[in-house]
């Protein structure tokens, strides 16, 4: 699941809810990552917020891990945490730093497993450009590499409100991808036996593939190549 930004907002209930459902429902376990929260100290608040929002969807086992730099992301007691989880959300704040956390850890070799076994992996913002092969940093003003599991592609998230301004530079940057442009409150959930998305919330996705301009609204599905 990718999500546009301002996540823990009503209108964000129906594709969390439909997430909680892929995940295994109510009683399956919900792991929140707030790495990309860290580097403004904010992880704790942002965690519980998290927490805070799927408990009112009703989950019973929601728990926002202490998984905030490199040493965390390696620690097994957290990777194992993360390999029983039903559902692995990561939160939103600074791609450049999610990304450098996770890449190659024992949690994010966990957060795959779980993805391989049939749960759900989502991110937010900055959790969502991660999950793509390419990722915009605008601390740096650069592009870099992704986790790769969505491959081809690059989130733009907030379109509706910032997001959609990146694009005319980073086509120039990355010429062959196709570019996921996510309003806030909005989120993209994949059929994984079919490779379908279907669109949630209250906002549309667009997405840029060479000269072409697709809109989706709540409810519609499209494929990514």
């Amino acid at each position: 699941m990718l999500e546009g930004g301002k996540e823990f907002h009503g209108r964000m209930a129906e594709a969390d809810r439909q997430a909680m459902a892929l995940a295994g429902g109510d009683d399956a376990p919900i792991s929140i990552i707030p790495a990309a929260a860290a580097p403004d100290n904010n992880q704790v608040r942002a965690g519980n917020n998290g927490v805070t929002w799927f408990r009112q969807l009703g989950a019973r086992h929601v728990t926002s891990l202490p998984l905030v730099d490199e040493a965390s992301a390696n620690d097994p007691y957290i990777a194992d945490n993360i390999r029983r989880s039903g559902m692995v959300f990561l939160l939103g704040g600074f791609p450049g730093y999610l990304q450098q956390t996770l890449e190659s850890s024992l949690s994010w070799s966990a957060a795959t497993a779980v993805e391989q076994s049939g749960g759900v992996i989502a991110g937010s913002s900055a959790g969502a450009m991660v999950l793509c092969e390419m990722y915009y940093d605008p601390l740096r003003n650069a592009v870099a590499h992704g986790l790769n599991l969505i491959p081809g592609t690059c989130v733009l998230p907030h379109h509706d409100t910032y997001g959609s301004t990146w694009l005319p530079f980073l086509r120039e940057w990355l010429p062959d991808t196709i570019f996921i442009g996510i309003d806030e409150e909005t989120g993209m959930i994949s059929d994984r036996r079919t490779g379908t998305w279907q669109v949630y919330g209250g906002g549309e996705v667009t997405l840029y593939r060479e000269h072409r301009v697709e809109r989706y609204p709540r409810s519609r599905e499209f494929q990514i190549p």
